[in-house]
C-alpha cells in the first residue's frame, strides 16, 4: 500500500477530526528520519490535490468532500500521436490523457491532474483525466536541423527558421528568434526555449540557438544529433578536467600504506577487446579445506573522485557512461578511466576488493571488504579466455601463468551458476546487436554479439560480490543504495500467461501467486521450442524494470534479497556511491549525524541515477535504431526469411536473423481483410485463412529504410512458410456474406447523406471562393499574414508564421 494511501485511509478512519503532523506521523510510525522526509513530502503533495487542508492551528485534516477535487499529482509521459499518461506513483496505475486533453504538457512534465474516470479493474478500462496545470517543464532544450526562412518571411516576422527535431514526442514547431546565434540552413543546433505552447499560442514554441552542434552531412554528425538531442555532451567542463589534471599517473607509495596487499595473488582482468577503462580484476584459488577464494578487485575510484568536488558533481550529473555503436560518452575524463583508475596490466593500482570463501554449494561463509592494491598478472580478452577453456594449446601456452587459475575459476562459475538456478534465478537469453562501422562510422556489418563461457563467469563472479556487499549493509542496517527488482504486477503477467496458453505453453502458477521457480519452469519448458526467443522477450517485458533505492526490495529475477552495483565505479555513479559508503560507514562506527547526512542523500541519488540510466538506454536504442535503417538502406529490394516479433492491429514487425526489425503495415497485406485477434496476438486473414502470428517463420522483401527516422519497411511475400487455419476460413464464410449486405447498404445511405451534407453545406457557407476571401479577411483583421491552406485555419504552416505570435514570443523572452 502506498504512503498517500495510507495516510488517507488514517485520517478518513481517525476519531479525530484534525491531528498534528507529529501526531499523525507517530501513528503511522513514520517519524523517523528517513521515513520521516517521505511522510512530509507526501502530506505537501496531497495539500496540493485538494485531499487534506490544514487548519488554522497548523493541523492535518481532511478537505470537506464538498470541497475536494480528484486532483492527481504526476510526470506526464507523451505519445506521438498526441495523447498521453500520467504516472502518479510506482503503485499506482497510470492515468490516460485524451488528445486535447494534455493541456500543452509535454514528454517529462510534472503537472496537476484532474480525473474525469476511474479505473474499472472487472472492466479492463483504465483511468482518464485531463491536465489542469502544468508545474515544471522538463524541457528546456531541443536539438535538430535547422530550417531557415527566407528573406521576406524573416523581415516579417523577426524569426530566422525553425528546427526540424528527431524527437517525435516534440509535437510542436520550434520558431527561432534573431536574439541567439544565426547557423547556417541545415546545421544541426540546439535551442533554448523561451515560450511553451499556450492557449493563445496553441501550435508553436519559440527559443534562441545557444550551440551550433555541427553541419549536416559531416561525419559523425548523426549520432551526436541524438545524443544532444538528450542532452547528453562529450566535453567536460573546465574544471572538472584541471581536477582531472592533478591527479598523478602513477600510485606513489605513500598512498598504499594502510591498505591490503593483493599484488602477490594471480590477478587478471577479462574484457572485451576493444574496451579501455577496465575496472575489475579476478583471482581465484582452491582452499585447504576444500571451498573457494575469489577476489574481486574494483577499481577505487572513489579515491580519486572525492565528494562535492566537481569531478564528483559531473559525475553525479552524468550518472553513467554511454556506449553507442563507434564512441563512449564516459562519465569521467580518459585520464582517470583510461589511466590511473584502469587496471592496465603489471602496474599498482589502488582497488577496493571484495575477498569470499566460497562452499562447494556455492554459499558464501566468509568475506572481507578493504581498501586494497592490486598489480594485475595480465590484461585477457573474453576471447582469450573461451579459447583458453576450449584447451586451445597455443593460447594455454601463451597465457600458462593464469592456466591453473582459469581452470578453478571455469569450476567456481558452474557452482554459483548451479546455485542461482537452484534458488529460482530466471535467465532470460536475450539477444544483443553488435553494429560493426567503418572508420567513416557508416555501419558495414551487424551480427549478434556471442556470449561464451568467459562472459558468463566473469558475470557471475559480479554478481556473487554485487550480492555480497548488498548483504554486508544490509545485516548492519547501515544506509545504502540498493539495485531492485520488484515482483511482476499480477495484470501484466496475466496478460503472459494468456499469451503463452495461445502457444500451448502452461505455467504453474496464478498471476497473484507466481515465483521465480515457476517462471523458471516455463523457461525451462520452452528452451528449443519454435517460439523460445518470442515467449522469453514477452516474458521479459512483463517484469517491472530494475532500478535504484534506498528501500532494500530485493532482486526478483536474480532471486536475490540483497543486491546492489559495486563493481564498475567508473562507468556507474552508483556504484561509486557504494566505494564511498564503504570507506565511510561500511564498519558501522560512525556518528549518527554521518549516518543521518546518507539517509538524507541517498533517496535524491537514487531516484536520480535511474532517471540517468534510462536515459542511456533510450540514446543506445536511437542509434542502434538509425544505424541499422542507415544499413539497410543499401539492401532495399532484397528478400529476406524471418520471424514475426510481434503483431499489432496495424500490422506485425518481422525480425531478421541479424536483429534488425521492420514494419510489415497491414494495409500492404492485399486480396483479404485481415482481423486482430488481441488474444492470440495474431492477424488472420477472412477469406483465406492466412494466418501471421508470434513466432512463426515469414518470407519479406525491404521496401524502404528510413535513417531519418529509423523505420524500416517489409512488404510480405507468399512461401511454402505461410500458415492457413482452415477453420478461420469456413468459418468466416457465413460471415463475409452478411458484411457484404451491411457494406452495400452502408454505401447507399452514405453516398445520400454526402449528397444531402454537400448542399446543406453550400446554402451554408456560400461558394469556396467566398470562404477563401472571408479567411484572407479574418487574417488580416487579427493581424496575421494570410497564407491559403487546407489545413491552415490560424495555424503556423511551413510557409506562414503569425506576427503577433512574435511578438507575443518576443515580449516573454524579454520577461
Amino acid at each position: 500500500m502506498s504512503i498517500r494511501k495510507i495516510i488517507m485511509d488514517y485520517l478518513e478512519n481517525s476519531p479525530k477530526t484534525a491531528l498534528s503532523v507529529e501526531e499523525l506521523s507517530a501513528a503511522l510510525h513514520m517519524n523517523k528520519s528517513k521515513d520521516y522526509k517521505v511522510f512530509v513530502k507526501t502530506l505537501a503533495s496531497l495539500e496540493a490535490e485538494h485531499l487534506i487542508q490544514f487548519t488554522n492551528k497548523g493541523k492535518v485534516a481532511l478537505k470537506p468532500k464538498e470541497e475536494a477535487k480528484i486532483v492527481v499529482a504526476g510526470t506526464f509521459r507523451a505519445n506521438a500521436a498526441g495523447f498521453g499518461f500520467v504516472n502518479i506513483d510506482a503503485e499506482e496505475p497510470d492515468v490516460f490523457i485524451r488528445r486535447g486533453q494534455t493541456g500543452f504538457a509535454l514528454e517529462g512534465d510534472e503537472v496537476f491532474i484532474e480525473l474525469d474516470k476511474t479505473a474499472n479493474a472487472l472492466k479492463g478500462t483504465s483511468a482518464e483525466g485531463h491536465v489542469v496545470e502544468i508545474t515544471k517543464h522538463e524541457l528546456h532544450q531541443v536539438v535538430g536541423t535547422f530550417v531557415a526562412l527566407d528573406k521576406e518571411e524573416r523581415a516579417e516576422t523577426g524569426l530566422i527558421g525553425f528546427v526540424k527535431s528527431r524527437n517525435k514526442k516534440v509535437p510542436y514547431r520550434v520558431y527561432l528568434s534573431e536574439e541567439g546565434l544565426i547557423p547556417e540552413d541545415r546545421a544541426i543546433i540546439r535551442a533554448e526555449i523561451t515560450h511553451y505552447p499556450d492557449s493563445e499560442f496553441p501550435e508553436t514554441m519559440q527559443g534562441v540557438v545557444t550551440e551550433i552542434v555541427g553541419q549536416s552531412g559531416e561525419q559523425g554528425i548523426d549520432v551526436l544529433e541524438v545524443l544532444a538531442s538528450m542532452d547528453i555532451v562529450s566535453e567536460f567542463p573546465q574544471e572538472v578536467l584541471a581536477q582531472a589534471e592533478v591527479v598523478p599517473e602513477e600510485v606513489p607509495e605513500s598512498e598504499i600504506a594502510g591498505r591490503v596487499d593483493y599484488r602477490g595473488e594471480i590477478t587478471f582482468t577479462i574484457d572485451g577487446a576493444d574496451a579501455k577503462d577496465l575496472d575489475d580484476a579476478v583471482h581465484a584459488k582452491r582452499l585447504g579445506n576444500g571451498n573457494f577464494e575469489l577476489g574481486v578487485h574494483i577499481a577505487d575510484v572513489s579515491h580519486y573522485v572525492t565528494e562535492n568536488s566537481p569531478l564528483d558533481q559531473e559525475a553525479y550529473e552524468r550518472g553513467t557512461s554511454v556506449y553507442v555503436t563507434d564512441r563512449v560518452v564516459p562519465m569521467l575524463p580518459e585520464r582517470l578511466s583510461n589511466g590511473i583508475c584502469s587496471l592496465n596490466p603489471r602496474l599498482n593500482r589502488l582497488t577496493q576488493s571484495c575477498v569470499m570463501e566460497i562452499t562447494p554449494e556455492g554459499r558464501v561463509v566468509n568475506y572481507q571488504l578493504s581498501q586494497s592494491v592490486i598489480k594485475t598478472t595480465e590484461r585477457m580478452t573474453y576471447d582469450e579466455v573461451n579459447q583458453m577453456i576450449a584447451k586451445d594449446p597455443e593460447a594455454l601456452e601463451k597465457y600458462a601463468k593464469i592456466a591453473d587459475s582459469v581452470e578453478i575459476m571455469v569450476e567456481l562459475h558452474h557452482i554459483l551458476e548451479a546455485m542461482r538456478k537452484r534458488r529460482g534465478a530466471i535467465d532470460f537469453e536475450t539477444v544483443e546487436a553488435k553494429i560493426i562501422v567503418d572508420d567513416k562510422g557508416l555501419p558495414v556489418e551487424i551480427r549478434k554479439r556471442s556470449r561464451g563461457i568467459a562472459e558468463r563467469m566473469i558475470e557471475s563472479f559480479m554478481l556473487e560480490a554485487n550480492e555480497t556487499v548488498a548483504t554486508h549493509f544490509e545485516s548492519h542496517n547501515l544506509p545504502f543504495i540498493y539495485r531492485i527488482h520488484e515482483q511482476p504486477k499480477a495484470d501484466r503477467l496475466q496478460r503472459f500467461i494468456d499469451f503463452a496458453g495461445t502457444f500451448g505453453m502452461q505455467i504453474e502458477a496464478t498471476a497473484n501467486s507466481i515465483d521465480q521457480k515457476a517462471l523458471q519452469a516455463f523457461m525451462k519448458k520452452i528452451k528449443g521450442q519454435p517460439g523460445e526467443m518470442v515467449l522469453s522477450t514477452m516474458l521479459l517485458r512483463s517484469m517491472q524494470q530494475a532500478r535504484y533505492s534506498e528501500n532494500n526490495e530485493g532482486h526478483f529475477g536474480l532471486a536475490a534479497e540483497n543486491y546492489t552495483h559495486f563493481t564498475s565505479p567508473i562507468r556507474r555513479y552508483p556504484d561509486l556511491l557504494v566505494h564511498r559508503l564503504i570507506r565511510e560507514i561500511g564498519e558501522g562506527k560512525k556518528s549518527a549525524k554521518v549516518l543521518q547526512k546518507w539517509e538524507e542523500k541517498i533517496p535524491e541519488i537514487a531516484e536520480h541515477s535511474s532517471h540517468r540510466e534510462r536515459r542511456a538506454v533510450d540514446a543506445e536504442r536511437e542509434v542502434e535504431k538509425m544505424k541499422k535503417a542507415e544499413f539497410m538502406v543499401d539492401h532495399v529490394g532484397e528478400e529476406y526469411t524471418g520471424v514475426v516479433a510481434s503483431v499489432t492491429r496495424f500490422g506485425m514487425f518481422i525480425e531478421l536473423e541479424n536483429t534488425i526489425e521492420g514494419l510489415v503495415h497491414i494495409s500492404t497485406l492485399k486480396g483479404d481483410y485481415f482481423a486482430f485477434h488481441e488474444r492470440m496476438l495474431a492477424l488472420v486473414g477472412e477469406r483465406t485463412g492466412l494466418v501471421f502470428k508470434i513466432g512463426q517463420p515469414i518470407k519479406i522483401k525491404v521496401v524502404k529504410a528510413d535513417k531519418i527516422t529509423g523505420d524500416i519497411d517489409f512488404a510480405y511475400l507468399p512461401s511454402e512458410l505461410d500458415v492457413i487455419d482452415k477453420n478461420a476460413k469456413v468459418k468466416k464464410k457465413s460471415d463475409n456474406k452478411r458484411r457484404q449486405k451491411s457494406s452495400q447498404d452502408i454505401k447507399v445511405k452514405s453516398v445520400h447523406k454526402k449528397k444531402t451534407d454537400r448542399a446543406v453545406s453550400s446554402d451554408k457557407k456560400g461558394s469556396k471562393s467566398d470562404q477563401d476571401a472571408e479567411y484572407v479577411a479574418r487574417k488580416k483583421k487579427k493581424g496575421k499574414k494570410p497564407f491559403y491552406s487546407k489545413a491552415a485555419k490560424g495555424k503556423f504552416t511551413d510557409k506562414s508564421v503569425s506576427k503577433k505570435a512574435t511578438a507575443g514570443h518576443k515580449k516573454t523572452h524579454k520577461k
